[in-house]
């Protein structure tokens, strides 16, 4: 197994760890939502920022698999 082999490994372990990170995210969001509706807006700005610290953690895990290639 080559290094380009492990770069794209680590590239998909990145996107799926950050697609099951966002499920996660997005489930207990709507959770709460459903539990506290009138929280709804603070609930969804901290749902935002968290998928979006999620998705730039994922990005740089797969640049930087793919830059060790």
């Amino acid at each position: 197994m080559g290094i380009t082999s492990l770069a794209a490994i680590g590239a998909g372990l990145a996107a799926i760890g950050a697609g099951l990170g966002i499920g996660k995210i997005g489930g207990s969001a709507m959770e709460s939502i459903a539990r506290q509706p009138e929280a709804a807006s603070k609930i969804q700005t901290a749902m935002l920022i968290a998928a979006a610290f999620i998705e730039a953690v994922a990005l740089f895990a797969v640049v930087v698999s793919l830059i060790a290639k």
